[in-house]
């Protein structure tokens, strides 16, 4: 019988979602506490991969196991985990639905600061760039979903069978005083490091050391940067996973939701 978990996760302490022979991952940690629940040896399939220190509002993967268990296992498996993980939901399946292979959309969040927070130092990336150029940067992030090969903006292209990516929204929020942004990408896949990569372009649109021209080059040519600098890790949020038979709300608000009202906290730049 297979089951899906529903998670979440605040990646600062960990190397990642993936096991690792060098540092602990979330995988490893959700694995560990689910076998000293069942007693037996526990292997999960997860959605996808987080790099070290990127976090997960929403998350999924499945287990198999032969017959179902008879007690609460979301309340004893949140007892057993850190703070740092949660499990929200644990829902049984129809069949053999594969927790990566068949989510068709996901969506990141991307946080960064202006100004020196102490409070948000592990849970948005601090850039001392005070004056950006928000139009240009949305103008820059409204070309992703017009192009579809991001061979340009991935660490490790050879690395992937394929480099095309679907991207269907891009865009750029503020809040009220413009010293915090928020960047959200949604497409059916991403490549290593992709997010990180365009977010670290961006800025650079918005410091004008990268003009929209050059920006979209990278996107229609073979013209890959020199140099692919990813931004920090911390600022990134892997914030919603969608699949064709389930379609959960995050059931955290991480950074607060993007707002459509004047008075909500983030704003369409």
């Amino acid at each position: 019988m297979r089951y899906f978990f529903h998670i979440g996760y605040k990646g600062t302490r960990y190397n990642g979602w993936q096991r690792h022979p060098y540092g602990m991952g979330v995988q490893q940690v959700l694995e560990e506490s689910l076998g000293k629940i069942l007693k037996v040896p526990v292997a999960i399939v997860g959605c996808g991969r987080t790099d070290a220190q990127v976090h997960a509002a929403q998350f999924f993967f499945h287990l198999d196991v032969d017959r179902p268990w008879e007690f609460d296992m979301l309340f004893r498996l949140n007892k057993v985990l850190p703070p740092d993980i949660a499990v929200f939901d644990i829902l049984p399946m129809e069949g053999l639905p594969h927790a990566r292979f068949d989510a068709t959309h996901r969506s990141y969040d991307y946080f960064l600061h202006t100004y020196k927070d102490p409070f948000l130092d592990e849970t948005s990336s601090l850039y001392l760039l005070p004056h950006l150029d928000l139009p240009a940067m949305k103008a820059a992030a409204a070309l992703l979903p017009l192009y579809q090969d991001y061979r340009s903006f991935c660490l490790t292209p050879a690395d992937h069978e394929s480099t095309i990516c679907k991207v269907t929204t891009a865009r750029w929020y503020t809040d009220r005083n413009g010293d915090r942004l928020r960047f959200q990408i949604s497409a059916n896949r991403f490549l290593s490091r992709m997010i990180r990569i365009v977010v670290g372009k961006l800025l650079l649109v918005g410091t004008g050391a990268l003009t929209i021209d050059e920006f979209e080059s990278y996107l229609a040519t073979d013209n890959a940067p020199k140099a692919l600098n990813p931004a920090y890790p911390q600022g990134l949020y892997l914030s919603k996973v969608t699949y064709p038979f389930l379609d959960l709300p995050s059931r955290s608000s991480f950074m607060g939701l993007p707002q459509e009202q004047p008075e909500g906290l983030w704003q369409a730049v």
